[in-house]
């Protein structure tokens, strides 16, 4: 193959083909991505023992081709799987084999709603050969500076200028080929943050489970692992594994976890059940710019729902320590994704997740009704970027807290919930007050010990409890058309 001037070395590349079947066309999807990976692992290999080749070397991403020539209409009662009106579509995949089931559903439904076949084939995006060796046991990455030439000279690297959120911040609408967008992400979007999953939370993405909580404390952690393993004694809990840091997987409960010599940014924790419908728990620390990195990366693994249960300032003098808090809307003031979503856009409460996570609080705390209002309010959580807040001119940040009806202060929960909007994936909050800085109840060290203590483990079950109604809710109930926009990709 040429390109300009430069010869390149590439695999056999067989022709597109329609597929009615979706299981058939993911098979093929699978069948070209491992072709090209082991490809491009074989000649990275023969370079590190052998020296530069004398040729580059380049493989391709699959594609999925969608073609429709109708106004007919289509059943769009679901938000996604079609298309909205006449053109080509297409999309880069990678890892079809991590995204099996999920390439199915979409590529069912769009051959069902509109009665045309999906094209597979190659596309003319290459693949990085750093995304093409990651994980692969049988490659040995030398160390920086081993090898006598740039990689960049021989094979293609990440391009950081294609690798974007064009798609879900609706800056892009179509390709140079005049196709439109078919999934919300590109392959090398996907493969990047794959590979960023794996470097701050210390587990693989084939771990990650469908519905995801986020926290800020580690006390939650301690309790999650406590719960998975009451559900793996039971063996009508339908939990199949726990995996912890370090891919380090457990089937039993008393299967035994080592401490690893290095935590990641963002310890996580996956309770596993084998239709990846279990729960994923994120330590995100303290911050809306891990809540961003977080979940910038696993929206690239479209989960069914993602929630917030941390600790928050509580700011109404009615609010006692160990209230819970139903975020019903967001004041954003944490800064890091003005530029992706800008402020003046709402950020709606999800009646599903809102149901489920008030419901679970009831469950949990035996409250119902007017009672549950001694314990829980709903109303506005404040995010702010400024953990230190409290120390700056009262008038300015009370005066905000105030006219927005702002319950309760954190730094992560409008993020987490901003970024769900923006990658469309259902989100929810609810938090448990933690102290009272503008009525001067602060935590002292003894203080904080015994609250966590009582408070945590039956927060964490809330949150458990909602997801696992979540869980037995159908997806398109979860998915609703709340988080579509105008022109929209046909994949969820």
């Amino acid at each position: 193959m040429q390109d300009g001037s430069a010869a390149y070395l590439t695999p056999d590349i067989p022709p597109a083909e329609a597929f009615t079947d979706p299981a058939a066309a993911v098979d093929r999807l699978e069948a070209l991505y491992a072709d090209a990976t082991a490809f491009l692992s074989r000649h990275f290999s023969a370079c590190v023992t052998t020296g530069r080749p004398p040729q580059r070397v380049r493989a391709f991403y699959p594609e999925i081709r969608f073609m429709v020539t109708s106004h007919a209409k289509t059943d769009t009662r679901l938000s996604f799987g079609h298309v909205a009106g006449p053109g080509v579509y297409a999309t880069t995949v990678t890892r079809p084999d991590l995204f099996r089931q999920y390439l199915i559903q979409q590529l069912g439904l769009l051959i069902q709603n509109h009665d045309q076949p999906v094209i597979i084939g190659p596309s003319d995006t290459p693949i990085p050969v750093h995304f093409a060796v990651a994980g692969n046991p049988a490659v040995s990455v030398p160390q920086e500076g081993v090898l006598d030439f740039s990689l960049r000279d021989v094979f293609d690297v990440p391009d950081l200028a294609t690798t974007n959120d064009d798609i879900v911040n609706g800056v892009r609408t179509a390709y140079a080929d005049g196709s439109m967008p078919l999934a919300p992400f590109t392959a090398q979007r996907v493969d990047y943050s794959l590979a960023r999953l794996s470097h701050y939370t210390a587990t693989d993405a084939e771990h990650f489970q469908n519905h995801v909580l986020f926290t800020n404390y580690q006390f939650y952690v301690d309790e999650f692992e406590a719960y998975a393993r009451q559900m793996l004694a039971d063996r009508t809990s339908g939990y199949v594994a726990f995996v912890a840091t370090g891919n380090q997987v457990i089937t039993t409960p008393d299967g035994v976890l080592q401490p690893i010599a290095k935590m990641p940014q963002m310890p996580t924790y996956h309770l596993k059940r084998s239709d990846g419908q279990g729960i994923t728990l994120v330590n995100i620390g303290v911050g809306p710019s891990n809540a961003k990195t977080a979940t910038d990366h696993i929206a690239v693994l479209r989960p069914h729902a993602w929630l917030m249960v941390g600790h928050c300032a509580g700011l109404r003098n009615t609010q006692a320590l160990g209230d819970f808090v139903l975020a019903h809307a967001y004041l954003r003031e944490d800064h890091v994704l003005d530029d992706d979503l800008p402020v003046w856009v709402p950020i709606p409460a999800l009646a599903e997740i809102q149901i489920a996570l008030q419901e679970a609080v009831a469950e949990v705390t035996q409250l119902e009704g007017y009672e549950l209002k001694r314990i829980m309010r709903t109303g506005t959580v404040a995010t702010i970027d400024n953990r230190n807040w409290e120390l700056r001119d009262q008038s300015g940040p009370v005066k905000r807290l105030s006219q927005s009806r702002a319950i309760a202060l954190d730094m992560e929960s409008a993020t987490i919930a901003a970024n769900g909007f923006r990658f469309r994936v259902p989100y929810g909050t609810l938090l448990c007050v933690s102290d009272k800085p503008l009525h001067g109840e602060l935590k002292l060290p003894g203080m904080a010990t015994d609250f966590y203590r009582s408070q945590v483990e039956r927060h964490l079950l809330i949150g458990i409890h909602a997801m696992e109604q979540l869980r037995e809710m159908p997806v398109e109930r979860i998915h609703s058309r709340k988080l579509r926009s105008f022109e929209e990709t046909a994949f969820l």
